[in-house]
């Protein structure tokens, strides 16, 4: 019998030793969530005949998701610092409905009502940050107060009406496309500035002594990004170009990529998510940090607000409902962990896709409307178990 049980234990002990090995050498929840997507769309693609991937609903697609990927990018550092933001749906709406105001009842130019609800936003998210940073209100409690508030103020504000049409130069930021020729050279300096990432980020983990990936892995895997990269322009420009809110989206995602992986800021925020306590008798000043993270939060969503009322041609009350869950949920999907401290931009942003996707997807499919929660639940859940999974073996 002890013979026995000394094998099957050290049955146990191999598996979660491999398990362990190849969670280290391969980043097994980025590929996971990678091959999930790629899944997912060829299922689509079966499932609608070829029409998911026609360059159409491609762009139709990269456009859709642009909006739940900028309120993740803001989402993933509230997390990060074990907080969470449930306003930023509301905060788009209420935002979105005052550019759409400005411009249509008052007659003020497109850049004047962009700036105003720029803002809006980030007055509203210091003013979240200022509760939870200096008060030590729960950023739950202070945000669903603003979700439940903002949604209020926007159907004060607009008296119930849709406020539409807006100008031709407002409506541009969400219907237009970048040429053929700015195109090529914006895809040609993302494939150079991923290469200069990808070795300097390699060459500064061997300098500082870290676990680095073995070089045929990255030469591959830098190789199928890049490839990647160039098919998605080829197929956009198949229809009409790339979309500017995609331009937007990506905008965003390098320069909070910077701050975050690159900034003393960034590594401080981590910090903090990591554990707080430590964070502050380090000499990280955390209440500031916090106010910072929840102004990006409420920025961020005051873009995706713009970008949502330009789409609409229209500033609606239901603008942005339910948004705050598709980014949570987008984050989580994308390897955010809720306990802080684990969390990354280009993460979000692949779940923002695969959310983004599934609603495409099933929407082409004509599938009843509470199948749609039921599977994005699932796969949520889904999510948070492989990152458990994966923290338990390693």
């Amino acid at each position: 019998m002890s013979v026995v049980r000394e094998s099957t234990e050290s049955t146990i002990v191999t598996r979660k030793s491999l398990f362990s090995r190849l969670n280290a050498r391969f980043d097994l929840r980025a590929y996971t969530m990678i091959i999930a997507l790629v899944i997912i769309w060829l299922l689509f693609t079966v499932l609608t005949e070829g029409r998911f991937l026609t360059p159409r609903n491609i762009s139709n697609l990269a456009r859709q998701v642009s909006i739940t990927a900028i309120l993740a990018i803001g989402m993933v550092m509230v997390i990060v610092t074990t907080h969470i933001e449930l306003s930023v749906g509301s905060i788009l709406g209420l935002t979105g409905g005052i550019a759409g105001i400005l411009q249509v009842w008052y007659h003020v130019s497109t850049p004047v009502a962009i700036l105003v609800a720029l803002v809006f936003g980030a007055l509203i998210g210091a003013f979240h940050g200022y509760w939870v940073a200096y008060h030590n209100v729960p950023a739950f409690i202070v945000t669903l107060a603003g979700l439940l508030a903002y949604r209020g103020v926007l159907l004060g504000i607009t008296k119930g009406q849709t406020v539409a049409p807006l100008a031709p130069s407002f409506k541009v930021f969400s219907s237009g496309y970048l040429g053929l020729v700015p195109g090529v050279i914006l895809t040609s300096m993302i494939i150079i500035g991923l290469i200069f990432v990808r070795i300097w980020s390699r060459r500064s983990k061997i300098k500082y002594g870290f676990k680095v990936t073995p070089l045929y892995l990255d030469i591959l895997t830098t190789i199928i990004y890049c490839g990647l990269i160039i098919l998605a322009t080829y197929v956009l420009y198949q229809y009409e170009g790339i979309p500017y809110p995609v331009i937007v989206v990506l905008v965003l995602a390098i320069i909070f990529s910077f701050i975050t992986n690159n900034t003393k800021f960034g590594r401080q925020v981590y910090a903090m998510g990591g554990n707080v306590e430590a964070a502050r008798l380090s000499g990280i000043n955390v209440r500031r940090r916090t106010l910072v993270v929840f102004i990006c939060a409420g920025l961020l969503a005051s873009i995706a607000g713009i970008l949502t009322t330009a789409r609409l041609n229209a500033a609606t009350i239901t603008a942005g409902e339910g948004a705050e869950l598709d980014a949570i949920a987008s984050c989580v999907i994308g390897g955010t962990s809720f306990l802080g401290g684990i969390g990354s931009i280009p993460g979000a942003v692949l779940g923002a896709l695969v959310m983004a996707s599934l609603d495409n997807g099933m929407s082409m499919m004509n599938t009843e409307a509470y199948w749609q929660p039921i599977i994005k639940g699932s796969i949520l859940l889904l999510a948070v178990w492989l990152d458990i999974k994966t923290k338990k073996n390693k």
